[in-house]
């Protein structure tokens, strides 16, 4: 277990692999902690340096005594990645950690030379559809009044009948984020246009969407793709809002050949 102390919160994060290997660093997603990359690490851990972190107020990490923004969220990545040493690395973005990536590759392009955008966007949602999900949290005091809504946008239907009990894990997790850690982040997406820097990033970038993605469905990813010349687009089949847990080895081998075929290999 490590931990990194910062002004106002205390990150916990993995760092896994070779040390001199090219990094790969992962954000993820708003509800979840790092092991929601745990499928895709095995086709990775050989060849990379890999890097996870928990969002702030999101597992282990420690929850703000005030509010955040999301150029905290960013700031907060940029300071993991200057402790550990790394620059120029592969940044890979979840939902909201996809917002975090793309602010920092804005805002410290020294730190990343690719990205992967997994179903997010540079603008997730509007001002109504967030302020009526805090507000029924806020009122119940517990994420899980909205947990089925929730799961439905995250998993396709198939993966939530499978008996073998994964989906409740998964359902567990979420329910299980403190309230206030998921309403900051709540707030931060709320408050979150990235569009106009995004227009302006110019680093080879893979942009990947589950087809049943109920949260940021593909098309509202692939607008955020074509915002950055060159950026390639992908829908991965059978998966919702988080195909790298649904369809880890078609996400896996989308990442590989990009990966490679922008010389980060």
């Amino acid at each position: 277990m490590h931990a990194l102390s910062l002004t106002d919160v205390t990150l916990h994060y993995r760092d896994d692999g070779p040390r001199d290997a090219p990094a790969l660093v992962f954000s993820n997603s708003l509800g979840t902690d790092l092991r929601v990359w745990d499928k895709l690490l095995p086709h990775f851990a050989s060849r990379y340096r890999i890097v996870r972190y928990d969002k702030r107020g999101h597992g282990l990490t420690t929850l703000p005594d005030t509010a955040w923004s999301m150029q905290d969220n960013v700031a907060d990545l940029a300071a993991l990645l200057d402790h550990l040493g790394i620059s120029g690395a592969a940044v890979c973005g979840l939902s909201v950690g996809g917002l975090i990536a793309q602010g920092l590759a804005a805002e410290r392009p020294d730190l990343v030379k690719v990205m992967i955008l997994q179903d997010t966007a540079a603008r997730i949602g509007n001002d109504d559809m967030w302020n009526a999900r805090i507000e029924a949290i806020s009122k119940a005091g517990t994420v899980a009044v909205l947990a089925d809504q929730i799961l439905e946008r995250w998993f396709s239907r198939a993966f939530r009948a499978e008996p073998d009990g994964e989906f409740a894990l998964w359902r567990q997790m979420l329910v299980r984020t403190p309230v206030d850690g998921y309403l900051g982040i709540c707030r931060t997406i709320r408050d979150t246009d990235l569009r106009e820097s995004t227009v302006r990033l110019k680093l080879p970038t893979l942009a990947l969407v589950g087809a049943e993605d109920g949260a940021t469905p593909p098309d509202l990813v692939r607008e955020t793709a074509d915002l950055i010349d060159g950026a390639r687009f992908e829908i991965i089949r059978n998966a919702g809002h988080l195909p790298g847990v649904e369809q880890p080895d078609a996400v896996a081998a989308l990442m590989q050949g990009f990966l490679a075929g922008a010389g980060y290999a």
